[in-house]
This record gives C-alpha cells, structure tokens and sequence, in this order.
C-alpha cells in the first residue's frame, strides 16, 4: 500500500482515519500481547448475501487502511459467519422452501443446500456467495466459521469463562426480555443429539467444575451436557460478547438498530473481565420505498444484480460516503454511484498531497493508483448512447466508442468495455422504457436547425470542448440568457427522450457530429425517435 505523510494521516478528516485514531488510542502505540490489531465483521448466513453485509467489509478495510497508514502495528482482518445459529425461518427468495422448513431449528451448517448439491449446507452455500463477493474486491481477510470454532474446541475456554460467570451474564440479559421468555431463557443453547436443533429450553442447573449444564429438554427429560466441543452454542448477545473475547477483537462495525445489542455485549465482555472492541454503528440502508433491507425478505439489491450493471468499484464508493445517513440502495443510484467514483479515479493524480487522503478513490484501492480508466467516457454518456443507437450490440457501439477514443478497442481497454456492457444492460432493463420523446416547439425549432447547421460546418476533428461552446452559442441566439437552462433541456427531451443528459459536447463527439444532426433532422421530421432510422 503507497503510504502517505503520515502529519497528514493524523490531519485527515475522512471517516476510516477518524475511526483509526481511536485504535491508535487504544493500543498506546504498541501492540497488543497477541501481536496484531484485530478488525472483524460479522456475517449471518440464514438468507442471501446482501450488499448491506458486505458493506461492514468495505468499510472495515478502509478504517483498516487508514490504520495501517497511522500505526507500524500489524492488523488482521477475521470475517467470521455465524452459520451455527438455527434456521428460525424459510426465507422468501430460496428453492426448495419446503425442504428447509422441515429442518427448521438446526444449525445452519446441518441444513441441506437448497441451491444444488455443490455445497455441504446451506450455511455453506451462502458462506460461499459471501467470499466470492470477498474475493472480487482482493480484500485481505480470513474468513472464520462458528461452526468450526465450536466443534473444534478453540471456543471451550471462553465457553468455561461464561460457565463460571453464569449468573452474572443471566443477570445482564434477563431484565431486557419478557416475562414469557424470562422464564425458559439462558444463555447456552444445548444442540439436541436427538434431533439435531438448537434447543431453546431452560437451563435447571450449572456446574462449573465439570464444565456441564443440565437442561430440561423438550420431552421434559433432564439432560446434562458439556458446554464444550460443539455441544452448546451461545444465544446471540452471549455469543457476540464471547466471540470478543475469544479472539480478543480490538474494532468490529455495526448496524444503528444493532447499538442496544452491542452495549448488552459490551457489559458482558467486561463482567468476563476483558474489554470491549472499539465500534462504529452505520445508518441502515432502504429500498425504494423506505423500507428496511432484509435478507430473508430479499428486497433492495442484491451483489450480483449491482455487479449485472456496475464494476464493484462504484459500489465500494457507495459504502464509503456517508455511512452514518440512511440511504436508499436500489437501482437508480447505480449510474450516479458510477460516474462519481470514475469522477473521483480522475481527480487522484492530480490531488494535492493534503488531499489524497480525503478522495473515496485512494480509499477504495488501497491507496494505489487505481488503473481504471474510462478515457473521459461516463455512465451516463454511454446510457444515452445506447438510447440513440438503439441497439443491444456491444460491438456496433464500440464504433462509436472508437470515434472518441482513437485506438481503443475492448482488448486494450477493457475497463471501458466493462463500463459498456453494463450500461447497454441498464438501459435495456431500466431506461428503454421511460424514454419520453416530445416534438420541439417553433422556437426550439429554430435553434435545433440553427445547431444542425453549426454542426455541419465544423470539422469532425474538433473537440468536445469546442463543440460545447457551439452548442451554447447555438442556443444564445434563440433563446435569453436566463433561458439556457431550457435550451439544453430541450435537447435531451426532443433528442434523447429524457428530462436530464450528458455534457453535449461530449456526447456529440461520441456519437458523431454527423449522426446527431441526422437524429435532429428526424427529430425536425416529426419523425418517432424512440425507433431505429
């Protein structure tokens, strides 16, 4: 990772170095006795992986990053899954719903894969769609699963520390329960060697020195259980708390509606006698309609719907602005997402030095010079595009794309022909059908066939720049200074079928000065430009 001054780093005022001073603090400046700083998210894998989860990851590595920038002291980063927690219900967007409902209550790792065979459960399964995610970013992290942590006994010495203080973390969880729930509650879950669930039953007595519990199980028999080995887990708060001790976890984020749970698991961790990681709570994301994302209910988007239209970079972006104001996070934010991170890519060379650390893009690349490029093109250039070309063909608008970038092609630059397939992708699916074209009026008349002609008499040569200042001179003489707002707005309503485009400039030389003055001769015709010429 480019280091940066490191007087600047303690100047930044971008999030994740706010964020990592306070590690700093915490460790006085030497590590801790385990020798490195430990970040980590947590994961519950009882639905889809939704890009709220991993935005905990994206945003973690940058405080990560932005510590690595403070401190010499080494860091890890633990994505640890809490797939040993119960399937409690079928969620709404899997196959094969009445299969999982006849495992309900097992740990998620014991549920078969609804997906296919390709993998041991569906905790697994969906462990899987997490990495991959991961791993497309090249995020640094290792990856840690309840299940094995229980199983194999690395959890039975944080497991015998809640046992001896028993009572004292019972005392912390009661009060914030119900009555009815008061009276069967405890913090260790026994799993049934009958049936294999993870029981929710009382627990009527604890001996520390044997390292067991009794339980009353379901049939009303006493049984008595190691707490050791995988034969118990934590519920949920208790677990929280004991993963921070076990590994001893010096930063982990978490959601605005988790914060009454973190300080549960906070008190917890300090009656165990160990102390609480630094946190951050993040605002909640929401769909379209201002509802909370949920992963069993599937709503908002999904990773591989983003990545359908966008590089995973744009969406990195996305996690890293604001990440304590509520966002809605579904398909309109994505061309936006996209154009200000390539925006952002832009201005990093240039930055002055004060200012690196405060640009989202050294954020997201680790500090190096990100290789995107874009060659000047947008978004929402190439959306408009495919508008007017009407077609589906990649290829026939690399014809274009060569026009305004001599050369190129989608072997040597393959970030833009990334760029393309989404945005053909996009528009079929989200733009094509809102396109609402309208006839000029005879003022807009008379400037669209004064631009034609403007058009026809400049060089195919000229720059986009140039042709911008002729689009604006075109539209000072027809329309008054206070008007102009109007002149370029009537453009992408009677050429492009949209209340809202691109610099003109630069989309007339990617397009073509002689294809635009064709769409506005058709446009002049009263011709439907929503079709192919």
């Amino acid at each position: 990772m480019s280091q940066i001054d490191r007087t600047l780093a303690e100047a930044a005022r971008a999030w994740p170095f706010e964020e990592a001073r306070k590690l700093v603090a915490r460790i006085g400046g030497t590590a801790p006795a385990k020798g490195h700083v430990l970040f980590e998210t947590g994961y519950g894998p009882s639905g889809l992986p939704h890009i709220g989860t991993f935005g905990e990851v994206v945003r973690t590595t940058m405080v990560r990053q932005a510590f690595a920038q403070l401190s010499d002291v080494p860091s890890r980063l633990f994505c640890f899954s809490d797939d040993m927690d119960g399937l409690r219900k079928v969620p709404d967007n899997v196959p094969n719903k009445e299969m999982l409902a006849s495992h309900l209550g097992k740990p998620l790792t014991s549920v078969p894969d609804p997906f296919s065979n390709e993998h041991s459960s569906f905790g697994a399964a969906n462990n899987a769609r997490l990495r991959a995610f991961l791993d497309s970013f090249g995020f640094e992290y290792e990856f840690q699963s309840a299940t094995e942590w229980y199983k194999s006994g690395r959890f039975d010495k944080m497991l015998l520390t809640m046992l001896r203080h028993y009572d004292e973390v019972q005392a912390i969880m009661l009060p914030t329960l119900g009555e009815e729930r008061r009276a069967t509650y405890s913090i260790f879950l026994p799993i049934s060697p009958k049936t294999g669930r993870v029981l929710q039953v009382p627990v009527v007595k604890t001996d520390v020195d044997a390292g067991t519990i009794v339980y009353r199980d379901e049939d009303g028999s006493l049984v008595e259980t190691p707490v050791t080995g995988g034969n118990v887990k934590l519920q949920w708060k208790a677990d929280w708390a004991g993963r921070w001790l076990a590994l001893d976890v010096d930063y982990e984020m978490y959601g605005k509606d988790l914060i009454p749970s973190a300080e549960l698991s906070a008190r917890i961790v300090r009656v165990l006698g160990a102390k609480p990681p630094e946190g951050f709570n993040y605002e909640l994301f929401l769909d379209e309609e201002g509802r909370k994302i949920s992963k069993s209910k599937g709503n908002g988007l999904s990773v591989e719907e983003w990545l359908r239209y966008a590089p995973p970079e744009s969406l990195a972006l996305y996690m890293f602005q604001a990440p304590r104001r509520a966002k809605r996070l579904y398909f309109d934010v994505i061309p936006r997402a996209i154009d200000e991170y390539l925006a952002f890519v832009d201005k990093l060379p240039a930055e002055a030095a004060a200012k690196v650390p405060e640009n989202p893009a050294w954020h997201i690349h680790n500090g190096t010079a990100p290789a995107n490029s874009a060659a000047g093109i947008n978004f929402g250039m190439l959306l408009n595009l495919a508008g007017v070309a009407n077609t589906e063909d990649k290829d026939v608008l690399w014809q274009y794309l060569r026009r305004y970038v001599p050369g190129a092609t989608p072997e040597t630059a393959p970030y833009l022909d990334r760029l393309l397939a989404g945005a053909v992708a996009y528009y079929q699916d989200f733009v094509k059908s809102t396109k609402k074209f309208r006839l000029p009026t005879p003022q807009e008349r008379a400037a669209l066939q004064d631009l034609a002609d403007t058009l026809r008499s400049i060089a195919e040569s000229e720059s986009a720049e140039f042709i911008q200042n002729e689009v604006y001179e075109a539209g000072k003489r027809h329309f008054a200074k206070e008007e102009l707002r109007q002149w370029f707005k009537t453009l992408y309503e009677v050429l492009l079928g949209s209340e809202q485009g691109p610099r003109m400039g630069a989309f007339i030389k990617l397009f073509g000065r002689d294809n635009v003055v064709r769409l506005i001769d058709r446009a002049l015709a009263g011709e439907d430009l929503s079709k192919a010429a």
